[in-house]
């Protein structure tokens, strides 16, 4: 047994570089790659990709799973091995299930509709980016052909992401939240902030984010900071985290930018070093993910703690900016509930609503209830009903995203999960450590990413998403009612004040 263990994960770990180089390619591509190294890089990723789907679906490896089952049951299930089966069985099974011509297809697909969109994007060109859609989607609706389904063809697209959870329950999670964040914004006090609608040097920016990065416990030498299109986070290791951000010549929304992915990076770097290079060395799901770079985002990065340590330092960066404004008023800005354009600038009140309006259209693009031709007349339809918001153009409108252009369809719902199980983790932190605000005003952040690094991030994929939440909060169940009550308690004391 012994021997059949350690041969499955020589095969696991020779799987994992490959993707290590996947993503590399891929981080390269949105960062540093000339404009005109789009196609040759698509074909690199795909074959890349080709290679790596072909040696993980080897009926070696189905092999080698089959003699370890005694094995597996003959161990604790929570033990490293015993997950490292019972994970890989199942990613196994799920990409034997998809031919190897269509998983490379899709890769290439991906590949070359980034730089489509990017041009798109640049030139308002809804029409130049729809073939690229309609190709992406038509490459996913043979994918979920692959598997079984009982509520949608949506599913199997959500399963990428957030596993072993139905359309039907995010869109049960998604109802109960949608009525009550559109109340909240409706009654949300008017918050003067125009003091953050002036320029901010991009360099000053960057600077003052490093320095706070520097300090929520990344180990130093093992993380980057780089300007892209769309801001991102990927890693090819616990110690090389690549974190990506955008900066706008006017405002501070880079910074909040910069911590959510931040909160993605932190998750990366504090896998357990025992699960490197296995399919164990990630999250359990998108959503769980996605709760921490929300909760460094916001539940860090807006509270009132976090900035009686750093609103100083934030003043001396920008004094003209910000030198004559009082503490109270920042962070009545920051905190404010205001329905805008753009997903990644949104606050934390209006941010799920822009996440229901693409989980309703790529649901409908899926079912085919919605033609992909008229998918800017449906986005801006749903910005006016959900937010209230005219959509000038499709660039802020139906462009602004990338996830399309990669045929990361299925992805977008994780962000408002994330949000939801974020307050439901933070619950249990506030009572893990009960002095969490007087660390946060002191500038200790490193107590928190401890806390979370043991507790969560070291367990990568051992658990399923809901094992995982129930080991943190007692109950395997998305609650979004500690995320609503939250909201509701922030718009209440913000209109208290205003």
């Amino acid at each position: 047994m012994e021997a059949d263990l350690r041969k499955l994960r020589e095969r696991l770990a020779e799987i994992s570089d490959l993707g290590r180089m996947l993503f590399l390619a891929g981080w390269d591509q949105r960062v540093n790659m000339p404009m005109l190294g789009g196609p040759a890089r698509a074909e690199a990723l795909a074959t890349l990709g080709r290679i790596a789907h072909e040696k993980f679906v080897d009926g070696e490896i189905g092999t080698l799973l089959e003699r370890l089952s005694s094995y597996e049951a003959s161990v604790e299930y929570d033990s490293d091995e015993a997950s490292l089966i019972r994970v890989t069985r199942r990613d196994w099974e799920k990409a034997r299930r998809v031919p190897t011509e269509l998983r490379t297809e899709m890769l290439l697909a991906g590949a070359q509709g980034h730089q489509v969109w990017v041009d798109a994007r640049a030139n308002n060109d809804f029409a130049a980016f729809l073939p690229t859609l309609e190709r992406n989607l038509d490459l996913k609706k043979r994918y979920a052909e692959c598997f079984e389904w009982d509520d949608s063809p949506y599913t199997p697209l959500l399963d990428d992401f957030e596993p072993l959870m139905q359309t039907t329950e995010v869109a049960e999670v998604f109802d109960t939240i949608r009525p009550v964040l559109a109340e909240l914004v409706r009654a949300a006090p008017q918050v003067d902030a125009s003091f953050l609608d002036v320029s901010y040097a991009p360099e000053l920016q960057r600077a003052f984010a490093e320095r706070v990065l520097a300090t929520v416990g990344f180990e130093n030498g093992s993380w980057r900071l780089d300007p892209t299109v769309h801001p991102f986070c990927t890693s090819f290791s616990r110690r090389d985290v690549r974190l990506t951000t955008r900066y706008q010549p006017t405002g501070l929304s880079s910074f909040w930018s910069t911590m959510h992915e931040a909160g993605h990076g932190l998750y990366a770097h504090g896998i357990g070093r025992s699960l490197e290079r296995t399919p164990l060395a990630n999250a359990p799901s998108l959503g769980l993910n996605e709760s921490q770079s929300r909760t460094w985002e916001n539940l860090v990065a807006r509270s009132r703690p976090f900035w009686s340590c750093w609103y100083e330092p934030l003043q001396e960066a920008f004094p003209e900016q910000l030198g004559s404004t009082d503490f109270d008023a920042f962070m009545a800005a920051i905190n404010r509930a205001e329905p805008g354009l753009i997903r990644v600038e949104a606050d934390e009140t209006t941010y799920s609503l822009h996440i229901i309006l693409r989980f309703d259209l790529e649901r409908r693009l899926i079912e085919e209830t919605l033609a992909p031709k008229d998918v800017p007349e449906a986005w801006n339809a749903g910005m006016r009903e959900l937010l209230g918001v005219h959509v000038p153009d499709d660039a802020r409108g139906v462009l602004q995203d990338v996830h399309w252009s990669s045929g990361g369809i299925g992805y977008f719902p994780t962000y408002a999960l994330g949000n939801v199980i974020s307050l439901q983790i933070w619950s249990v932190v506030q009572e893990a450590i009960p002095d969490i605000d007087a660390q946060l005003e002191s500038g200790e952040l490193e107590g928190l990413s401890g806390w979370l690094g043991e507790n969560l991030y070291s367990l990568g994929r051992k658990f399923t998403p809901k094992e995982t939440i129930e080991r943190l909060t007692g109950s395997p169940v998305i609650d979004p009612q500690p995320y609503l009550a939250y909201l509701r308690d922030k718009l209440s004391a913000l209109s208290a004040g205003a």
